[in-house]
């Protein structure tokens, strides 16, 4: 069962009231939230995935939570000490491993004992299942999987068996699990791993919206762009086909690999401007010429206005943030049909969709685009008014404020 909800714009009245707790690990000098303030543990796996929810943990502190983050160690995790109620290191391992998994949760139950929270929002799926455990064993009253993506999509046998077991594992410990896409919602509850909880939706979705005030082109400038061009060694007078995301290969570069063959094959002159670091050691899908490596970068806007169509060739997401980041760029945008990627454009409006690991029907679509420049200005432009009207931050933002709080218990409730 999935079940929207749709964005509420106005922040409500608090929760009920919890005394103020400080955790002896918290940033010295940050002022305690105010004693009214619900406590709010947010989650994910590694340190890394925190700019995903950059602004997220701010929004809820000033709109009245005390939150405090948990992650793997990492900068992104201390640059948030002076912004929220506390930070928190937890090791946590992506991959399963029993032993390392033991002291992961034992860490997590003596941290949520300390800090008695009154809600957990955990994302990614060793956060989610961990945290969430820990959440269930001490008592803690609001328990939401926020559903980012279904790892097991893409995987077979044993390895499949084991992720399976743990998102139900993670269901059975939540109050309530929050999907970031229709189509993700879908699956997840189609393939009961939900059981009998609702799988729920704010809006259209999306982990943290896309911040189209800053993804503008009109704010980047024209020697930014040049000297993103410079630095990528980008060629003159060429189609160029960007991608934006981790190298690996649930992202289906290898269809994107062969769509670039064919259309070299048919004469368009067309080159792949890749911006993204290796996830999986070895891996290089790339196998064409005019493949120009730009790595990561700290902002990828310049990036973006170099290319004429964002591709996404993905086998499985949950609501890819590129294809909205491009789309507030004015970039059209081709992606699959596969879970999450589906939902994250237009067809025929801001983008086209194609089946995933079909590179003929890549290569069609990168070809209708470069044969009709019209075609792709009028999807870029829809893409940037279809982002601002659907994946707005602030109404995202409280919409996920007034979800949390809706799940409270009424004061004067005991645990």
């Amino acid at each position: 069962m999935s079940r929207t909800l749709e964005p509420v714009r106005r922040p409500g009245r608090l929760g009920r009231r919890v005394a103020a707790r400080r955790s002896p690990d918290l940033v010295p000098g940050r002022a305690p939230a105010p004693p009214s303030s619900p406590r709010l543990v947010l989650t994910v796996t590694s340190a890394g995935s925190l700019p995903l929810m950059r602004g997220f943990p701010q929004h809820l502190q000033r709109a009245g939570w005390d939150v405090h983050v948990v992650t793997g160690p990492g900068p992104d995790l201390d640059a948030l000490g002076d912004v929220v109620g506390g930070v928190h290191a937890v090791p946590m391992r992506r991959d399963p491993s029993p032993l390392e998994d033991a002291r992961a949760l034992a860490a997590w139950v003596r941290l949520l004992r300390r800090l008695r929270p009154d809600a957990v929002l955990a994302a990614t799926p060793k956060a989610a299942l961990l945290g969430l455990v820990a959440a269930r064993l001490t008592g803690v009253p609001v328990r939401v999987y926020h559903l980012w993506g279904l790892r097991l999509e893409t995987t077979t046998g044993l390895l499949r068996r084991v992720l399976t077991l743990t998102e139900r594992a993670t269901a059975r410990a939540a109050t309530r699990v929050l999907s970031v896409s229709p189509s993700l919602s879908a699956e997840f509850a189609g393939a009961g791993l939900a059981g009998r909880r609702p799988v729920d939706l704010i809006g259209r979705g999306s982990s943290s919206g896309v911040d189209t005030q800053h993804f503008d082109p009109s704010l980047v400038r024209l020697s930014e762009v040049r000297q993103a061009a410079r630095a990528a060694r980008l060629e003159p007078d060429r189609f160029v086909v960007g991608y934006v995301g981790r190298i690996t290969p649930d992202k289906g570069l290898g269809t994107l690999d062969e769509a670039m063959r064919i259309l070299a094959e048919d004469g368009v002159r067309a080159c792949l401007l890749v911006v993204g670091e290796e996830d999986v050691a070895g891996y290089d899908p790339f196998t064409v010429h005019h493949v120009h490596r730009a790595g990561r970068v700290a902002d990828p806007r310049p990036y973006y206005r170099l290319m004429d169509v964002l591709c996404l060739p993905t086998l499985r997401e949950g609501m890819p943030n590129v294809c909205l980041e491009a789309a507030a760029m004015e970039i059209p945008v081709v992606t699959t049909t596969a879970t999450g990627a589906v939902d994250s454009i237009a067809d025929g409006e801001t983008g086209l969709l194609v089946p995933p690991g079909d590179a003929a029907e890549l290569a069609r679509a990168l070809r209708a685009l470069h044969h009709d420049t019209a075609l792709a200005r009028r999807m870029g432009a829809a893409g940037r008014r279809w982002a601002r009207t659907h994946f707005s931050r602030p109404e995202l933002w409280a919409g996920h404020d007034q979800y949390l709080r809706r799940q409270l218990p009424k004061e004067g409730n005991d645990r």
